[in-house]
């Protein structure tokens, strides 16, 4: 089926086609439309008158016990010495960034060495990030926040116990 589209006044509208048998062809799916909608709506009001005479039970909601956390996890929920644990169990996140960190135009140094490259940056759990040089002055950056360091973090691929632990896994 093809239908013709003339501008009016800037808008189009679709007119029918020429041909006698496509223009009834376009009726015909219009009218089924219509019929299908007012079968919906039909049927939607009878289900609400339905619901309105349904006899519903006075029966007071019966307080149920609260189950206990191991009851909440479902059967083949993975045991807990398997599971990782979730942004909010852990101080933080880190990452190496080792070429120069440009942050609005202007290449990060740190304040107390004067490094430009070789970074390890948090992300800690209050979505503050901090840099880290590799003589160990820590700062934080304004600049940058969790947004940032999502897009150019990969994914987590150790969880370490102790802050030095992940310092020296990165190389620091």
């Amino acid at each position: 089926m093809r239908l013709v589209a003339i501008s009016l006044s800037g808008g189009t509208f679709p007119c029918p086609p020429d041909n006698r048998e496509e223009e009834i062809l376009f009726f015909r799916r219009a009218r089924e439309d219509r019929a299908f909608c007012e079968v919906q709506r039909a049927g939607y009001e009878l289900l609400l008158q339905f619901q309105a005479m349904q006899p519903w039970p006075d029966v007071p909601e019966q307080a149920v016990p609260a189950p206990a956390a191991e009851a909440a996890v479902a059967a083949d929920f993975l045991p807990p010495e398997l599971r990782v644990p979730s942004r909010q169990e852990v101080a933080g996140l880190m990452m190496r960034w080792q070429q120069p960190l440009v942050i609005e135009g202007e290449v990060r140094t740190c304040p107390g060495c004067g490094a430009y490259r070789d970074w390890i940056v948090f992300c800690l759990r209050d979505d503050s990030v901090w840099l880290r040089c590799r003589a160990g002055h820590e700062t934080k950056e304004p600049g940058l926040d969790a947004a940032w360091y999502n897009r150019n973090s990969g994914p987590v691929d150790r969880f370490h116990p102790s802050l030095e632990e992940g310092l020296r896994h990165l190389g620091h």
